[in-house]
């Protein structure tokens, strides 16, 4: 059953470079609300456990390393078809595959540093907000 809400990050990357407000302007012109926010740093350990469905993965360390580098904004998002639709917004993983005017191919600069997290499906998302957000923390 789809739901109406999503949850993202912008990355340290995006972060460092000053893209973060940018990012959340295009992501509220999309139709997307903002319901939980918070600027934070994940120490290596957290991004270990929130990163653990890929830890049998080559890439596992060099991510986790990579996501407590820097500050990270979190947020979940809300709007009818959110998963999708903000998949659609944030474009392929891969910048160079990304379509244009996605954020992806506008601010990432590698496959790594692809600027943002967005869940892939409803499940995901209410598992990944509830990783950075306590119930009494979101609006509405």
């Amino acid at each position: 059953m789809a739901t109406n809400r999503t949850f993202t990050m912008i990355k340290p990357d995006a972060f460092k470079a000053g893209n973060s407000g940018a990012i959340l302007k295009m992501i509220e012109e999309a139709g997307f609300k903002i319901v939980a926010m918070k600027a934070t740093q994940l120490t290596p350990a957290l991004a270990g456990k929130f990163y653990e469905v890929h830890q049998e993965r080559p890439f596992y360390k060099d991510l986790c390393a990579y996501m407590s580098s820097g500050p990270i904004i979190a947020a979940i998002l809300e709007k009818e078809n959110a998963v999708e639709d903000f998949r659609t917004l944030i474009g392929a993983t891969n910048p160079a595959n990304a379509a244009e005017g996605t954020i992806r191919k506008i601010f990432a600069t590698s496959i790594e540093a692809n600027a943002v997290h967005g869940s892939d499906s409803d499940e995901n998302a209410a598992i990944e907000g509830s990783f950075y957000f306590s119930q009494t923390e979101r609006v509405g």
